[in-house]
């Protein structure tokens, strides 16, 4: 990318579900060329916790329940099942920072990078679109950075109540006391909109 003359002056980003924690690690990691604004369209930020439409009848669904069973946050299966990377378990919250090889890293939880707190307040906007009837993703708040109350996995919690945002290690509070942070709630399962809602509520707003 930072040889792509295309993009010396700055892009924007649009993640897909598991796409927009990806792409936030690239704001935050690869700051050129610079990230101008990042739309997470049903981002899964603080991780997930639950297969919820994954069918028993599904061989890869039973792979992924066993490996995650066998323990998520093993070497083998932090590097060898995507799910596992932003696998969260409240129950297990020492484990998870420890061990988790991609979200913990990049939600500064582990090791506090400056340089991810830095780079992620350059963006103009971070756009985070939950889909309130999400069936795919547990919890639904992880949408909009919520999660689970540590230690227990029934009480979910806000971003703002959260202490990755009251002790700013990504600098989401500065970001939103500064108007660059937008929650925008859309009815529907997960990735349901139309081209037309995309149009006139994320390109026309946010990417023009």
């Amino acid at each position: 990318m930072s040889q792509n003359t295309k993009l010396q002056n700055g892009y924007n980003a649009i993640g897909f579900s598991q796409g927009a924690q990806f792409l936030r690690a690239v704001a935050q990691r690869c700051p050129n060329p610079p990230m101008l604004n990042l739309v997470s369209l049903g981002g899964q930020h603080q991780g997930v916790f639950g297969l919820p439409k994954c069918s028993d009848s599904s061989r890869l669904c039973n792979y992924m329940r066993r490996m995650l069973h066998l323990g998520a946050y093993l070497w083998y299966v932090q590097n060898s099942l995507i799910q596992a990377s932003y696998w969260h378990d409240p129950l297990q919250e020492n484990e998870y920072q420890r061990k988790n090889l991609f979200l913990a890293e990049i939600n500064n939880e582990n090791i506090n990078n400056i340089e991810y707190k830095n780079n992620l307040q350059k963006l103009r906007a971070l756009v985070l679109v939950k889909f309130e009837n999400d069936t795919m993703v547990e919890p639904v708040e992880t949408e909009w950075f919520g999660f689970y109350k540590p230690g227990q996995a029934e009480e979910v919690q806000k971003l703002q109540q959260s202490e990755l945002y009251q002790k700013d290690w990504l600098g989401l509070r500065a970001m939103e006391n500064a108007g660059k942070v937008y929650f925008i709630s859309l009815p529907g399962d997960h990735l349901q909109f139309t081209a037309d809602w995309f149009i006139e509520n994320i390109i026309k707003k946010y990417l023009i």
